[in-house]
């Protein structure tokens, strides 16, 4: 009656119809090579994938790097660089450190051992007083009233005992080392130490009819000469030539100052360039701290005439001279 017809969707199979084709199997890709970016590459993904699972086992088995024994050893290393930065910079600090007290003792300040007791009561046997050195340097000029050390002029000390030398072998060659540098008081027994009662070009004298000493006419009120001393006990006039100074220490009776050597030249005057510097404090002991000012009796004191001629010594010597 009728043919069978095709089943749909396709040929028959049982009568010589052609198979479906298969599909192409992909080929597998070359393993990398040890070292190359796609290596690295899948062994980062998959230690990133295994790393997923076991975070936390992986957390716990490997030191983090720059950790906290990292940061340990990093300081000790900083340690040991800074001691031994500081160890070689001691040595230079030493040196800088002297070099700069030389140059204080030079041109600045130094200190001063006081061994004798003609500045009494200003100044005592023991005593340390600082000395400005500075201000000769600008042309500061010395003023009557100020206290001075100075070198000795020639013979002032004679007949001095020296203070026996009671340090033992070495400490006085480390002593005479720190004293060079500045670090210790000087005990020159060459440097002297007195006050300025006249200046070139003053006529100093003693004394007026009530016993005082007088600079260009002007009586001094002298509240630091020693308690029971006389203004002096020598008379004499002198005129002061130009660019010497008239000293005289505070402890009247005890200080073989200027007027200990009017017979000599210059009638006993100091001269400006032997001045080593002006004392400006007692720096020990603590209990003895003063500043060493001007004392208000030398602001009265006039200027000198331009006429005036020496008249020398007029009276003698009285007591023993000690510097």
């Amino acid at each position: 009656m009728g043919s069978r017809g095709r089943p749909r969707g396709g040929r028959d199979r049982g009568h010589g119809a052609e198979p479906e084709p298969t599909p192409p199997v992909p080929e597998p890709e070359p393993y990398p090579e040890p070292g190359s970016a796609s290596a690295a590459a899948s062994g980062s993904a998959s230690a990133a994938a295994s790393g997923s699972a076991g975070a936390g086992e992986e957390e716990t088995a490997a030191p983090e790097p720059g950790g906290r024994a990292e940061r340990r050893r990093l300081a000790r290393r900083v340690r040991r660089r800074r001691r031994t930065r500081r160890a070689g910079e001691l040595p230079l600090l030493v040196v800088v450190a002297l070099c700069i007290a030389l140059l204080l003792k030079t041109f600045l300040v130094q200190a001063f051992f006081i061994p004798s007791g003609s500045m009494e009561q200003t100044i005592r046997i023991g005593d340390r007083v600082l000395v400005d050195k500075l201000t000769p340097w600008f042309g500061a000029k010395v003023e009557r009233g100020d206290v001075v050390v100075f070198k000795d002029p020639g013979g002032w000390l004679k007949g001095e005992a020296a203070q026996p030398d009671q340090d033992p072998a070495g400490i006085k060659q480390v002593k005479e080392a720190l004293t060079f540098i500045g670090l210790l008081p000087s005990a020159d027994e060459q440097d002297l130490i007195k006050r300025v009662v006249g200046v070139g070009g003053d006529t100093v004298k003693c004394c007026d009819a009530r016993g005082r000493v007088t600079v260009n006419g002007a009586p001094l009120d002298e509240p630091y000469v020693s308690p029971g001393n006389a203004p002096s006990e020598i008379r004499f006039e002198v005129h002061v030539p130009k660019g010497r100074l008239f000293v005289m220490g505070d402890h009247r009776a005890n200080s073989a100052d200027s007027r200990y050597h009017l017979d000599e030249a210059f009638d006993g005057t100091i001269d400006e360039n032997g001045v080593v510097g002006q004392a400006v404090v007692i720096a020990w002991p603590f209990d003895h701290w003063r500043r060493l000012e001007q004392p208000a009796t030398f602001l009265t004191v006039p200027d000198p005439a331009r006429t005036g001629r020496r008249r020398g010594r007029l009276g003698r010597r009285r007591g023993t001279a000690f510097a």
